[in-house]
Parts: structure tokens; C-alpha cells; sequence
């Protein structure tokens, strides 16, 4: 390999390296405006939640049962019973959930994806 060939392959490998910085840049910049937008969306969240609980009268209470979304049953318990180790079918009774078992299968498969979603910890298998 002569000289002006390895100056020619070290040419292209930096044209490619400076568009890939380029396009690298261009991404930080489009991330950084969406974060910064994301970032105001949440405060204005915030700000409209807080007004809101500032409305609200202190006796009142979350959602019913019957409206919540059975999700928000699970949490719900979990919040009521804080420290508190519940197997699925224990889990069950306290929120008036059916006691079947394809209804507690399902409750299990919400209750993995709880933990992974890192709201729930799961201190053993079957709790």
C-alpha cells in the first residue's frame, strides 16, 4: 500500500466519521428540544395537579372500585396495605376482585408486569 492510497483511505474514513458527528449532533439537538418540551409538559401537569387537589374537597376520596380500573384496585390495595406480603388470591379479596381461577391467572400476569415495571416488588415466588 503506497502513501497516497493510505492518505486517500484515511480521507474517507474522516468524511465518514465528521457526517456521522453530524448526524450525532442533529440528534442531540432534536432530543434536547423534545426533553425540554417533555420537561414544561410535566410542570404544567404538576401545576394543573396541584391547583386541581387545591380544589378538591379534603373528604373526598379516589375513585370508587367499581370505576377504577383494575390496576388501580391492585395499587390501591398494595397502598392500603403498606409492608404487606399478598398472595394473588388474598389480593383478590381485599378489592372484591371474582376469586376464579383464569381471573387470579390474569391477576398474576398484571402482577409480573407491575414488577417489572418496577411499581410492585416481588418478595418471593408466588407473592
Amino acid at each position: 500500500m503506497n502513501v497516497s492510497e493510505l492518505l486517500r483511505l484515511l480521507q474517507t474514513e474522516h468524511d465518514e466519521t465528521a457526517a456521522r458527528a453530524d448526524n450525532l449532533r442533529e440528534q442531540i439537538e432534536r432530543l434536547t428540544t423534545a426533553l425540554a418540551e417533555t420537561e414544561a409538559r410535566l410542570a404544567e401537569l404538576a401545576a394543573t395537579r396541584k391547583v386541581i387537589d387545591g380544589l378538591t374537597p379534603p373528604d373526598q376520596t379516589t375513585a370508587p372500585a367499581e370505576t377504577a380500573t383494575v390496576y388501580q384496585r391492585i395499587v390501591t390495595t398494595f397502598n392500603e396495605y403498606p409492608g404487606k406480603v399478598f398472595r394473588v388470591r388474598d389480593l383478590h379479596e381485599h378489592p372484591g376482585l371474582p376469586t376464579d381461577e383464569p381471573s387470579i391467572n390474569v391477576t398474576r400476569s398484571r402482577l409480573g408486569r407491575l414488577v417489572r415495571q418496577g411499581l410492585l416488588t416481588q418478595p418471593g415466588r408466588g407473592r
